[in-house]
């Protein structure tokens, strides 16, 4: 008999299937015993009436998350999770798990503080509401490939490993590469804007290193960004109407694909605007003083709470879970952006707000090697680090831009979750690098 997933069991009433899993939960009620069996995708629920059944279980002394096999005869019962329950049973121990769990895994919710999740991740991570979690990331980069296949994009995979320190002047992870110094990547910018010269548009899904020492609820120092980028753009609103289209996929596919985790996570879906609002940043520290008094006119970036209240203000005067700030100034940018030419000390640069947090910073990118050049010289930085970078705009390269997304910080944000590391799979912060 093949297995069947716990999914497809609903199909399959008045017959006999076999399913394989774990023993999620045991409960004994007089005669009756009920099993939760767990698999990859679900659970289902055995009800037993002969303690015969139950011997190879028991035989073992096998307790929760015993990998287990079972056959039995799928029956409709209403009040069984899912309306159908397994019953005439046939039982096989595969591992048996005889000692306690560090976590209380067939509870409804994991009651257990943020270190001891984490501590326990390769337990805890298979609990239904852990791994929903990661279920909707699996999708998320799912639907932000499917989003960008579809318009002609080609998927590349990038170096971790670098030779330079300073493409944004941001700490970073130095390691010794057989004698000499290299990096672990902060981002792909320079090979993501490179390879806009093969395919013109490209994008990446991968981990990124952040060497910054934050210790707070919406930062670590590994995550995983999608990335973007793409040539022959009139300027950074081009890129902002593809943001928006990723984003747009990106939501379509987690309710079309995840409606059972997105249940179980009592997750609130955004609806995403047929256009998403703007604000130039200047207007957004006007309107900050005018909504908030305070004055942060002259301050190169939005501190968190100046997010929050642009967040709330989107929300208010357009309905709108999303916001882009544009026009950040020159000095809190990269220098390979491209200044406004019009204002030429804000850049035409944004950020993608998701309710009152910055989710998506993006921006157009320098393209002639002369500005280039220029820029390095303003940053203070030397050429010779950056050779083989300026080497594709020597030989020609389109206007072209991108963004970048923090798959982590889309999670925290959609499943309003109190710390960026309930979104992650295996946090790495300035504490912990196992498990």
């Amino acid at each position: 008999m093949d297995r069947i997933p716990t999914t497809q069991i609903k199909e399959h009433i008045g017959q006999r299937v076999r399913v394989q899993g774990w023993l999620h939960a045991l409960r004994r009620m007089g005669g009756v015993t009920f099993l939760v069996v767990r698999d990859g995708w679900g659970t289902v629920q055995a009800v037993s009436e002969d303690e015969a059944e139950l011997a190879p279980l028991l035989a073992a002394g096998a307790g929760l998350e015993t990998v287990l096999a079972l056959e039995g005869t799928v029956t409709a019962e209403a009040q069984a999770p899912g309306g159908v329950e397994l019953r005439q049973l046939a039982v096989a121990a595969i591992t048996p798990v005889t000692e306690a769990l560090p976590l209380p895994l067939h509870k409804r919710q994991l009651k257990a503080s943020l270190p001891t999740l984490l501590d326990h991740a390769v337990v805890a991570n298979r609990h239904p509401a852990r791994r929903a979690v990661f279920r909707l990331a699996a999708e998320a980069m799912a639907g932000f490939r499917a989003v960008l296949g579809a318009r002609g994009f080609s998927e590349i995979q990038t170096p971790k490993i670098v030779a330079s320190a300073t493409e944004s002047g941001s700490n970073v992870f130095q390691l010794d590469y057989f004698g000499r110094p290299a990096y672990l990547a902060q981002s792909p910018q320079f090979y993501k804007q490179i390879m806009v010269g093969v395919f013109e548009r490209v994008f990446e899904v991968g981990p990124v290193f952040r060497a910054e020492p934050h210790d707070t609820t919406r930062h670590v120092n590994e995550y995983v960004s999608l990335d973007v980028e793409f040539g022959f753009i009139e300027n950074h609103f081009t890129v902002m109407a593809l943001v928006r289209e990723v984003i747009a996929g990106i939501l379509s596919r987690l309710e079309n694909n995840c409606a059972a985790e997105l249940a179980l996570l009592e997750a609130r879906l955004p609806v995403t605007p047929a256009a998403i609002p703007h604000i130039h940043f200047a207007e957004a520290q006007e309107l900050i003083l005018q909504r908030h008094g305070v004055d942060v006119r002259g301050e190169p970036d939005l501190s968190p709470q100046d997010e929050r209240w642009l967040g709330a203000w989107a929300q208010e005067q357009h309905g709108s879970d999303f916001l882009f700030v544009t026009g950040y100034p020159m000095v809190k940018r990269p220098f390979y952006t491209h200044p406004d030419p019009g204002r030429p000390g804000y850049s035409n640069s944004f950020d993608l707000l998701f309710r009152g947090v910055e989710l998506i910073t993006g921006g157009q990118r320098l393209h002639r090697y002369g500005d280039y050049l220029a820029a390095l010289e303003r940053a203070g930085y030397p050429t010779a680090p950056f050779e083989s970078y300026l080497e594709a705009f020597r030989c020609g390269m389109p206007p072209h831009g991108g963004f970048a997304i923090g798959l982590e910080r889309l999670l925290m944000q959609l499943l309003e979750l109190p710390n960026l590391r309930l979104a992650t799979l295996f946090p790495r912060d300035l504490s912990r690098v196992a498990p």
